[in-house]
């Protein structure tokens, strides 16, 4: 039994070399927001094992679509709940307009190192 027979791969021939026929395995490839490339980029840098895993098996992508959607939904609730509790409205933001970017930026930090620490960075 020869090894092309064992292994189930087909080989194709470019000049005097035989490259084996591998593909990836298809995956859904869904626009990736802020979050989904936060994620891949620390999958990247800090997993990499267990980013090539995902990526040979056809799920990272999957993965951090996932993700994605997840931290937009868990950033945009607490940005809501903060700028209640701490009486940022819309008069606000007529009346003290630099105030109300800096509060409203001071919120939108606080809000994304929730989500990196519990959504990203795991």
């Amino acid at each position: 039994m020869t090894q092309q027979e064992k292994t189930n791969i087909t080989y194709r021939k470019v000049g005097d070399y035989k490259i084996p026929n591998i593909a990836l395995p298809a995956e859904a490839s869904k626009p990736l927001g802020v979050w989904g490339l936060k994620s891949k980029d620390y999958l990247m840098k800090h997993k990499r094992v267990q980013f090539n895993i995902m990526f040979m098996e056809g799920t990272l992508w999957t993965h951090l679509a996932e993700i994605d959607e997840q931290a937009s939904d868990m950033f945009s609730r607490p940005v809501e709940q903060m700028k209640a509790n701490e009486s940022i409205t819309e008069q606000l933001k007529e009346e003290k307009q630099m105030e109300w970017v800096q509060r409203m930026r001071n919120i939108q930090a606080r809000a994304r190192e929730m989500v990196c620490n519990e959504l990203i960075y795991r």
